[in-house]
Order: structure tokens, then sequence, then C-alpha cells
């Protein structure tokens, strides 16, 4: 909308001082054509904006226009900003309005106040989008039409109609009673009601979402926690879940915790690597999940998966024997 990317132009001169027309252009994701726009309907308006000629010239405030929040310190204003960095926002479509957000608290804290805590938060990242390694997280991001239509339905408390695509399924229009909105691990999951029954969507796997006017059936109050924690449950003991008996050296124990579905039990062996009972999903979910651990884990029991894995490394050699 204009008038919010009049106020993020006004912001953004307020903390970086003068900029060229190209450098607003950038940041706002306009033409330079529109900043020049933007530009004289903020002097129409009383804002005192000016340009400065030359060659570092761009655009400029009168020094003294700012206004202060002064209710924030340095470190609520921190945790703020640190707030900002995450995804959260990203996987329900918020992200823009978040930034957004961000750069008028900064705007708004006091100069002692406002210097300090951007600074400090510089030196801070959350979630980074690739580890030490450079494998990078496999986020998929619905579209913010899609995700936008959906946050709609769940503020309001209407029902929804969503063309769903599950995996190794057509697509297919389906009506919901949204319940609410939760990430885990970077992905963003609609919880809501099919005829009385408890479903979960990824948003990733959304392709189109429509707000309806009716109101939906559910109740006044919700703890989406313990709402989570069920379905978590329930998602844990359907399916061919597989339990495997494992042997895993520590440095590595996070990572296959962070693929199974749950630990049974654990307990560290004579020579320090850790011997856990962990479930998947499936023997498919099972296999990937062990030779992504290499020769830093070993599958004790079940025998196929271990002889699965023993062909699997077999046909490798194989592959590698001759030169190609």
């Amino acid at each position: 909308m204009r008038a919010d990317r009049l106020v993020s132009m006004v912001l953004l001169l307020r903390q970086r001082g003068r900029l060229s027309a190209t450098a607003l252009a950038r940041e706002l994701e306009v033409s330079t054509r529109t900043v020049l726009r933007d530009i004289e309907a903020l002097s129409a308006a009383g804002v005192p904006v000016h340009a400065e000629r030359g060659r570092h010239g761009g655009f400029a405030l009168l020094p003294g226009f700012r206004t202060e929040l002064t209710g924030l310190n340095h470190d609520e204003a921190l945790a703020l900003l640190i707030a900002g960095s995450r995804r959260g926002a990203q996987a329900f479509g918020l992200g823009s309005a978040l930034a957004s957000a961000m750069l008028k608290v900064v705007d708004a804290l006091p100069e002692s106040h406002r210097d300090t805590a951007a600074g400090v938060a510089e030196r801070l990242l959350i979630d980074p989008e690739a580890d030490l390694l450079s494998r990078r997280q496999d986020i998929q991001e619905a579209p913010d039409a899609v995700v936008a239509a959906v946050r709609r339905a769940v503020f309001a408390g209407h029902k929804l109609r969503i063309r769903y695509a599950a995996v190794g399924r057509v697509p297919t229009w389906r009506t919901v009673d949204p319940i609410g909105l939760v990430t885990v691990r970077e992905q963003g999951y609609l919880l809501a009601t099919r005829s009385g029954a408890d479903r979960t969507y990824r948003l990733s796997r959304l392709l189109a979402a429509e707000e309806l006017a009716e109101p939906a059936q559910r109740s006044a109050r919700v703890d989406l926690g313990l709402a989570w924690q069920q379905r978590s449950t329930q998602f844990r003991a359907g399916g061919e879940q597989v339990t495997v008996l494992v042997r895993v050296i520590p440095a590595r124990r996070e990572e296959l915790v962070g693929t199974a579905l749950a630990v049974l039990t654990e307990e560290t062996d004579a020579d320090g690597w850790l011997r856990l009972e962990v479930t998947f999903q499936d023997a498919r979910h099972a296999e990937w999940a062990l030779w992504q651990l290499a020769t830093n884990a070993e599958a004790l029991t079940p025998r196929w998966l271990r002889t699965a894995l023993r062909e699997r490394a077999a046909a490798v050699a194989t592959r590698y024997e001759a030169s190609p």
C-alpha cells in the first residue's frame, strides 16, 4: 500500500540520512519514478523532505524531524530486534510487515538507545539459512496471498476453503474450520478441524485459500501448545512406524534425534558412543536417516535395516571401483 511505503520512506530517511532516489527505490522495491512521486506527496503533506544536489546528493529530512518512544529501555528494544530476526513471521506471510515494524521500533527509540540497540543486534544471528557445513535448510513457503487468506480466516473465526497438495496425492479442495497457526523448525502449519476431525496442514503445500463468510465451528479459547502436543502424539502413533536401535557418536546425536519421531531410550556405551532406541515414520525414513550419518552411526536392529544399508554401501563402492 502507498501509505505504508510513504511511512517506510520517512523512516529510512530518518535513520540513514541522505539517500539517493536509486537507493530508496532499491530499499522499497519500486521504480525511481515512483520514489520521485512519493517525495512530492510527502512534501505536499508537510513532511520536511528536500533534495540535495551534487555528486553525493539525494533526499534528506530537515534536522530534528523525529519522535521518540521513551517507554522502551535498551534491553527491551534489543529483545524486539532479536525477535524480528527469527523466521516465524516468514512462515505466516508477515515478513515484510515485520521488517517495517522493526524499522519503526528502531526509529522511535531515543538516540542513545537506538544506536546501541541496533549495533548490538547486528552482532547476533538467529537461525541462519545454512549451518557450518554450508547445508542450507530446506524451508518452503506458501505464496503470501495464500497465507494472508489463511491468517484472516484464523483471526476472524471464519471457515476456510483450501486447495491442498498432500504428498503423493492429487491436489483437492476442502473446507475446514481453522484453529490456529504453528511454526516448527521454520515450517508453518495450520491446525484445523474438518467435519469435526482434527487436521494439520503444512502451509507450504497450500496452493490456494479462500476465507468464507460462514463462522468456523470452534471453541472461543484454544491452547495451541496443548493442541500441537496432542497432534504430535497422534502422528507418532500412526502410520507404519519402525523402531530402530542405533549407536551414534555424541557429535551427531542431535542430527539423529532431529530426524526421528521419538527417542524411546538412551544410554552411553563404554566406548563413549550413545545407544538410542528411536522411531521413524516408516522403513524408507529410517534407511534415509541412518544413511545420512554414514560411519558416525550404526543401526543394530532391525536386521533388514542393516541389510539395506550394507547393500546400499556395496552399490556405491561398486560404482567407484572402476575409473570413469
